[in-house]
């Protein structure tokens, strides 16, 4: 592979259980090297197009490479080569943390396994806790041994399905700060997020919804790819002008942030003559440049459910 081929290249995914088409047309391409989001509702159809990529799904339709690999030929080969981090923590919790590690090492026919296992250990710092039996982690004490799992054959992409969920900052900004370690090493990591604290932090995204890509591309040029323009507004009695200000005029959407709203449209003529409607002394209006949280609301609001009734079937 070489490296100008991205890591991942994709092209109409399609993914159908039953009726219902759970990844619909998906196209991604992911630069070597890079974090690339996903971010999107539960049941937009990440976990199904992570598992189609990583070769433990079949594609009913589409066609793409990961790793160089062919997603429908060689799935065995993506399988080598790749670190797959679930949603739910998925080793054995009656093993320490070192019997669970040289368990995946042996799996994957790692060379010099006792060395490699007590390197991922200190990497991870999980040395101090190497007897302790996995059950009896904390979330996130797991999400480190499962992330040191991952690593212990060498994966050139890693494929984190919401890692993080469950676990407190603390242990959420440890984790980052060793995916960007790894990244900075050559590693491409493909990762699902709710979090828009961690979306930030990534160098693309892509928002799904419902088996549907949205937009995808570098994430700071996402809210400026969907037009919205913004406004913060702080002062009293806040949730009444939030209501004030649903339906008005080039008003789209009206979100609380901390102490303020963030009023957003696409219309910015509109959207500044409502602001000057609402102007009052304790109010301060304050023009902002939107942000991937408003994008994602926007975008959001917009897509329907594929798992939705339909117009007039039985709720």
């Amino acid at each position: 592979m070489s490296a100008a081929e991205p890591a991942i290249a994709v092209r109409g995914l399609v993914k159908t259980f039953g009726t219902r088409r759970v990844v619909d047309g998906f196209d991604i391409a992911v630069p070597r090297g890079a974090i690339y989001g996903f971010l999107g509702p539960n049941g937009s159809g990440k976990t199904t197009t992570i598992r189609m990529l990583c070769g433990l799904l079949t594609p009913d339709g589409g066609e793409g490479t990961c790793l160089g690999f062919d997603i429908r030929r060689q799935a065995e080969r993506i399988k080598a080569e790749v670190g797959y981090m679930t949603q739910k923590f998925s080793l054995y919790e009656d093993l320490s943390i070192r019997e669970n590690l040289d368990f995946v090492a042996r799996m994957y026919r790692v060379a010099d396994r006792r060395r490699r296992v007590e390197a991922a250990l200190e990497e991870l710092g999980l040395a101090g806790r190497a007897r302790q039996l996995a059950g009896t982690l904390s979330g996130g004490w797991k999400q480190r041994l499962a992330l040191a799992a991952c690593l212990l054959h060498d994966p050139q992409l890693l494929l984190l399905d919401e890692p993080t969920a469950g676990v407190d900052p603390k242990a959420r900004r440890d984790f980052w700060d060793e995916i960007r370690r790894l990244a900075a090493q050559g590693v491409t990591v493909l990762v699902s997020t709710h979090y828009m604290d961690e979306a930030v932090q990534c160098d693309f995204i892509a928002y799904i919804a419902y088996g549907r890509t949205l937009v995808d591309g570098p994430a700071a040029q996402i809210p400026g790819r969907i037009g919205l323009v913004t406004y913060r507004v702080e002062g009293p009695d806040l949730g009444v002008l939030a209501a004030q200000l649903a339906g008005a005029p080039g008003v789209v959407q009206v979100a609380r942030f901390g102490a303020g709203l963030h009023v957003s449209g696409t219309d910015a003529a509109r959207l500044a003559e409502t602001a000057a409607s609402f102007a009052a002394p304790a109010r301060r209006w304050t023009r902002i440049e939107a942000g991937l949280e408003e994008a994602f609301i926007y975008l959001m609001a917009g897509a329907r459910d594929n798992f939705a009734p339909g117009p007039g079937a039985a709720a």
